[in-house]
């Protein structure tokens, strides 16, 4: 599955990667999310969740990767960019709501995955190994390995994503109001494995123009205020409004 790429088919995968995942000059902000399930990879559960966002939250498919080293991840594109934290609060209720009964520990969130170096397809240095984009179908048969052990076909890659749309901006606002009022109920107490002593984030802190995460309190309260379904709704979006700031 490796090649020599053509300028032509390198040309074309640049083109659909900013498409759908780089902001415009103009238009600061996040237009791509990663959601990651690895150690181990394992597809039933994110196949429940990129079927979820489909039936239930009438989202476009999210774009499907092997991470190149131990994980599955779904790529979301936004069709007009957002703050990080709208971005954040999106992937955290997507965890919430699908994939509750995973330790957290294995479930990676990131915003503006470009801007943190997290690049598909690109050569892993952990692994030796390749990440790609793959079809549905062929999903399931990664799970041993979640890898090309060349460089994938940059043609490929490229008709894999010229089959992905961008969330439209009403969509979007709409399927986030529809997740938030579960979130919080849903979330698994954020317990240590008895085999495991490392902790892996749930998100990834990038030094770029957005940040994805932070230790403000404020904005870790705001968040719960935004989040609690039992929080009367006027004070929830007056929280949402007052994390704004906290985005720039």
């Amino acid at each position: 599955m490796s090649e020599n790429p053509s300028p032509a088919a390198m040309n074309r995968l640049q083109s659909e990667l900013h498409r759908l995942y780089l902001p415009q000059s103009d238009d600061p902000g996040v237009r791509a999310m990663v959601l990651e399930l690895s150690r181990p990879a394992e597809w039933p559960p994110l196949a429940a969740l990129w079927q979820g966002v489909q039936a239930d939250l009438a989202l476009p498919a999210p774009a499907i990767a092997v991470s190149g080293v131990d994980g599955y991840q779904l790529w979301f594109s936004l069709a007009k960019a957002i703050p990080g934290a709208q971005a954040e609060a999106f992937l955290d209720t997507l965890r919430g709501r699908y994939l509750g009964d995973v330790a957290p520990r294995r479930v990676r969130l990131v915003c503006d995955p470009l801007s943190c170096g997290d690049t598909v397809p690109a050569l892993q240095e952990k692994s030796g190994h390749w990440s790609a984009f793959v079809t549905p179908d062929l999903a399931s048969i990664f799970a041993d390995d979640p890898w090309l052990d060349g460089a994938p076909n940059s043609g490929g890659q490229a008709d894999i994503l010229c089959r992905i749309q961008s969330i439209a901006a009403p969509a979007f606002e709409h399927a986030l109001a529809t997740l938030q009022p579960s979130a919080m109920s849903r979330k698994p107490p954020l317990a240590r494995s008895d085999t495991d002593t490392t902790e892996r984030p749930t998100q990834q802190k990038c030094q770029g123009t957005t940040q994805c995460d932070g230790n403000l309190a404020p904005r870790e309260f705001l968040h719960r205020v935004m989040n609690d379904a039992s929080v009367e709704m006027h004070l929830r979006i007056d929280a949402a409004k007052a994390l704004l700031p906290y985005t720039q």
